[in-house]
Formats: C-alpha cells, structure tokens, sequence
C-alpha cells in the first residue's frame, strides 16, 4: 500500500513539472506575449488566461506603464495527446496619456490554436 502513495506521489510530481510559462516575451516593438500551458487536460484555460493576464500587468507596472492587451489565444477541447489547456496574451505597454488607452474597447473572440 506504501508503495502505491510513493508511486502516486512521483506521478504528481511528474506532471506538475510538464506545465508551461513562458514568461514575458518581446515579439515586436514595445509588444510582448505571455502564455501558461496546464500539465494535464483536467483544468480549464480560464485560469491561465487570468494568470498570462496578471503576469503581462505586473510587467509593465515595474516599468510604470499601462497593461495594454492586442489578442488572446486559447486552445480548443479535447484536451488529450498532448493538447492541454493553454492560454496566449499579447499585449503592449503604454504611457498612462497613451491615445489608445482612451479608444473604446472592440469586442473580439478569442482566437484557437
């Protein structure tokens, strides 16, 4: 019985390790992505995209700007063979007075991988 906790205890510990953050990524000029990736297919991508969306706002306040988001992506169920939950957000960071911080706010569905 000792044996079957210890070898349930490594599997956890096992996939745990397979979750994915990317951390904060230039890919343009003043644009960044951040994405997290769930270690199994048994949690949603709600949390990650508030998570991907809490680590873009927290990099641009260490930089005194403004947490400006361009797109976010997520991945399409079935989460099996290796298609786990995953969330994707791009994003700018923008001086307070930035014009487009004042643009009315477009409504947009979220893109899949």
């Amino acid at each position: 019985m000792r044996l079957i906790r210890i070898a349930g205890y490594c599997v956890g510990f096992l996939l745990a390790g397979c979750a994915a953050n990317s951390g904060v990524t230039p890919i343009g000029p003043d644009t960044f992505m951040v994405s997290r990736q769930a270690a199994t297919g048994f949690s949603g991508s709600g949390t990650l995209k508030a998570e991907a969306l809490s680590e873009a706002n927290q990099y641009c306040e260490a930089r005194s700007k403004v947490m400006y988001m361009l797109t976010w992506t997520e991945a399409a169920p079935p989460y099996v063979m290796g298609n786990f939950p995953k969330a994707e957000v791009q994003f700018m960071c923008l001086d307070a007075n930035d014009p487009r911080l004042k643009a009315p706010p477009q409504p947009s569905l979220p893109r899949r991988f």
